[in-house]
């Protein structure tokens, strides 16, 4: 379904997992700015949204996920993973409850997936689980402003520091970002949205990690894994990699020559001295950082050390230390909003 926000005047629609929204709307570094020092508005009308009800949703939701949602209280937010039995990320929810239901919003291509694997531990307890995306989409707000009042159309809001997440009636996306933009915000791309993500080390599930991924090495146990909770799927690896310290790769940021006039793919080999040493993941061009992109690295990997992607010369900004885990506080460089999920020490 193409966003009704395509028709505006410059709008580019992106492509990959984001068609069907805009890349840009004339003026991509433009709209960063907007992002990081104002604020705007981001269609990200394509992400599917998926609406949990039940008086079980949440113990439910607790026992399947890396996430504390038991006693999750209407209005807050977090970010939750569902781990495969040997520890690997399989899906990455960003949801919040509003009393009655549990809002999720997940990647392009990932929810045919998530709702099969729910419904197949649904078990006689009171939950059902749907697709609502043909009725709901997601419009995101982000910069240093705040939303003082929730337009009309919105059925939920998720909020995280940066960022908030409209969860907004399909048939008002048009007019619910027309009310934000009356209010002062820019309007903005996927362009835009990506290379703030990529600049402040926020992770995206199928871009940046693999089926190998652990949420240690992509700083995801910082914001999506609740320490203390009971078991589920995957706490074994876990548990272990938090205690030892070693996740077997660690999430950079790279800079890259930007005498080059082109970005690496995702997918390209990270090499060190000729020898592959990594992935690159996201890739964008950022308004003052020049050409960035994230990565995954063997832990072993010296932190001070020089890469060649694509032919690309990359400097490496830690993001994950080689030795995550209880020890080491991971700090990712966006700015924290209330989000349950940082690791409880």
């Amino acid at each position: 379904m193409k966003s009704p926000l395509l028709a505006e005047p410059g709008a580019v629609e992106a492509d990959g997992p984001d068609a069907g929204v805009a890349a840009h709307y004339g003026d991509p570094y433009s709209e960063q700015r907007a992002l990081a020092t104002r604020w705007g508005v981001v269609d990200r009308s394509h992400r599917p949204v998926l609406k949990i009800s039940g008086p079980d949703r949440l113990s439910w939701l607790h026992s399947l996920t890396t996430q504390g949602l038991e006693h999750l209280k209407p209005g807050d937010s977090a970010e939750a993973l569902i781990l495969s039995p040997q520890g690997r990320v399989e899906h990455h929810l960003t949801l919040t409850d509003d009393g009655t239901s549990t809002w999720v919003h997940v990647e392009p291509g990932t929810a045919p997936a998530l709702l099969d694997f729910l419904a197949s531990m649904k078990f006689m307890l009171r939950v059902e689980a749907e697709d609502v995306s043909a009725d709901y989409s997601v419009l995101t707000l982000m910069g240093p402003r705040r939303l003082a009042e929730t337009p009309a159309g919105v059925a939920t809001r998720i909020d995280d520091g940066d960022r908030t997440d409209l969860i907004v009636s399909r048939a008002d996306i048009a007019d619910t970002a027309a009310a934000v933009r009356a209010a002062g915000a820019d309007l903005a791309g996927m362009w835009a949205y990506e290379a703030l993500r990529i600049a402040a080390g926020r992770p995206r599930f199928g871009l940046d990690t693999d089926d190998r991924t652990i949420p240690h090495e992509v700083g995801w146990i910082d914001t999506a894994v609740h320490l203390s909770k009971g078991c589920y799927r995957g706490q074994e690896t876990v548990a272990r990699v938090h205690n030892l310290g070693h996740p077997p790769r660690r999430l950079v940021l790279l800079h890259l020559d930007g005498s080059a006039d082109r970005l690496p793919r995702r997918g390209e080999g990270i090499l060190l001295d000729g020898t592959q040493v990594g992935t690159v993941g996201s890739a964008a061009r950022h308004y003052e950082l020049g050409p960035i992109a994230l990565g995954l690295v063997k832990r072993t990997v010296p932190v001070e050390a020089t890469f060649v992607t694509d032919g690309i010369a990359a400097a490496q900004e830690v993001i994950v230390p080689p030795d995550a885990g209880a020890n080491v506080q991971i700090t990712l460089k966006r700015p924290r909003g209330d989000l349950i999920g940082r690791s409880r020490e």
